[in-house]
């Protein structure tokens, strides 16, 4: 499970087949104390309800096509989840 925040949306004016209505979100990666690594992505929302500034659980490759409605769609990454909350213990930190 990868953690992300939602930062921005994409707006197409041409879809490929099987993506239609599917929201395409620019996500912040985030490590596990919930600060940003690495370079932002695009992700299909396969939740069709996160928005900006939240935090959701997104993957990538295959995993990702498979996530949406009509599977195998050309995608690289698919936001999965909608987090409320995260607990790290201590140790792990």
């Amino acid at each position: 499970m990868l953690l992300g925040r939602v930062i921005g949306q994409v707006v197409s004016c041409v879809i490929t087949e099987g993506l239609e209505g599917v929201p395409m979100l620019i996500v912040q990666p985030l490590d596990q104390r919930l600060q940003p690594k690495g370079k932002a992505i695009v992700a299909a929302d396969a939740t069709r309800m996160a928005g900006p500034g939240e935090l959701v659980s997104y993957e990538g490759g295959r995993e990702a096509a498979m996530a949406l409605e009509r599977t195998f769609v050309p995608v690289d990454h698919a936001i999965i989840a909608i987090v409320d909350a995260v607990n790290v213990a201590e140790e792990s930190r």
